[in-house]
């Protein structure tokens, strides 16, 4: 199986397009164009190359031309239809390369170039590109293509940042895509309870062995790792909006007992859930 392919329409013709985006663009794709995505209030997982993570407000990505990709909201109980992130495309073509060529461009050129594995930025430079984002959704002529290039300034002058795919992941790659596409959406819909490896290999149409040799090749990570990794990211976000007490956040998020959540939220939030929440009550 292959990504889908999907062409972007430039009705207006001009040379790049914004949008917004919501959970529903959660299948696998590739396109010639290049493409900034900031998520403002959504969480979930994407997908970029051989890479699976999970994101959170203000992630911030930028996918070059012909890399696999698509990403999947969490449903936290609201509108399934709010706009959760804005989405950036455009053509080399349309900044042409008499442009590109120049001294000054030196940046904006490795910029390109090294969105072939795609790269992620921190929070901070995501709240940065915030403002141009939004510019770019209303603004017309001249004014739209200072905010494209102010946005370009501020990606390219980031100090922090890191590549998302493998090199062999940014050319073709014989693995079935669809598969963990189906796998992602299954994690991301049943979290909150155990999930056997023999019940999604029976989804990916693999033996349990197979199927966690194909996951852990495919994304780096190991099945059971991911999906604690997708319950710590709920488990944030519970902790951020909600004032759920962490005993009853445990089990929401499918921990079986505290001990463990309390082990797995260490390790992949990098502190306590109760320093976790204090960071967002003081």
């Amino acid at each position: 199986m292959i990504p889908e392919i999907i062409a972007i329409r430039h009705d207006d013709g001009s040379g790049f397009r914004a949008e917004w985006i919501d959970h529903e663009s959660n299948f696998l794709h590739v396109h010639p164009e290049y493409e900034i995505v900031l998520n403002i209030s959504g969480n979930g997982t994407r997908v970029a190359g051989d890479s699976v993570e999970i994101f959170d407000h203000y992630d911030l990505v930028f996918y070059g031309p012909d890399l696999r990709h698509f990403w999947n909201f969490y449903n936290n109980g609201g509108d399934e239809r709010e706009k959760h992130a804005i989405m950036c495309h455009f053509r080399r073509e349309s900044l042409g390369e008499a442009l590109l060529s120049q001294f000054e461009m030196a940046d904006l050129r490795r910029l390109l170039d090294e969105s072939a594995r795609g790269i992620s930025f921190t929070a901070e430079t995501g709240r940065a590109a915030e403002e141009p984002m939004r510019r770019l959704l209303s603004e017309t002529g001249m004014r739209k293509m200072v905010s494209l290039f102010r946005l370009f300034e501020i990606l390219s002058s980031a100090e922090k940042y890191k590549f998302l795919a493998g090199d062999a992941a940014a050319g073709t790659r014989d693995m079935n895509d669809s598969r963990l596409t189906a796998v992602c959406a299954f994690v991301r819909d049943n979290f909150f309870r155990q999930i056997p490896v023999r019940e999604v290999a029976a989804i990916a149409k693999m033996s349990p062995h197979s199927f966690s040799r194909f996951f852990s090749r495919s994304t780096g990570s190991g099945f059971v790792d991911y999906v604690n990794q997708v319950r710590t990211n709920k488990a944030c976000y519970l902790l951020r909006e909600t004032d759920h007490q962490i005993n009853e956040i445990v089990f929401e998020c499918g921990f079986a007992t505290v001990s463990n959540f309390n082990k797995q939220f260490r390790k992949h939030a990098g502190m306590s859930a109760r320093d976790y929440r204090a960071q967002y009550r003081s």
